[in-house]
């Protein structure tokens, strides 16, 4: 089986991007993630914490040079992701579909590479 990256990436510019219905959106998203467990698809799930609390570290002959903030400035920031077991891209789509589904936003696919 092949290993897919389910990604979520939304708003996380203030607070105020929070939204009101959390709560129901993390039910939903624990009952997915049970379904994946019992479809023997689960491998991993992660929330992250606020792309402002991100750092850069860049290589340096001084050493490390550590910028506060994310990569890339944009106002969507990748906030949480799993990684699943599919037997080919469609089965991994139908799970982003669900993943979709249970957050109220878009669902990044990508294949595991190695």
């Amino acid at each position: 089986m092949t290993q897919y990256l389910l990604s979520m990436y939304y708003r996380q510019e203030s607070a105020a991007d929070v939204p009101d219905d959390l709560p129901a959106i993390m039910a939903r998203v624990e009952a997915l993630n049970a379904e994946l467990r019992e479809a023997g698809a689960w491998v991993f799930a992660a929330g992250l914490g606020p792309a402002g609390d991100a750092a850069v570290v860049t290589a340096g002959d001084e050493g490390p040079l550590v910028t506060d903030g994310p990569y890339l400035e944009t106002h969507e920031a990748m906030g949480g992701f799993w990684v699943i077991e599919a037997p080919d891209a469609a089965a991994a789509h139908a799970w982003a579909d669900k993943a979709s589904a249970a957050l109220g936003i878009p669902v990044e696919v990508r294949p595991v590479a190695g």
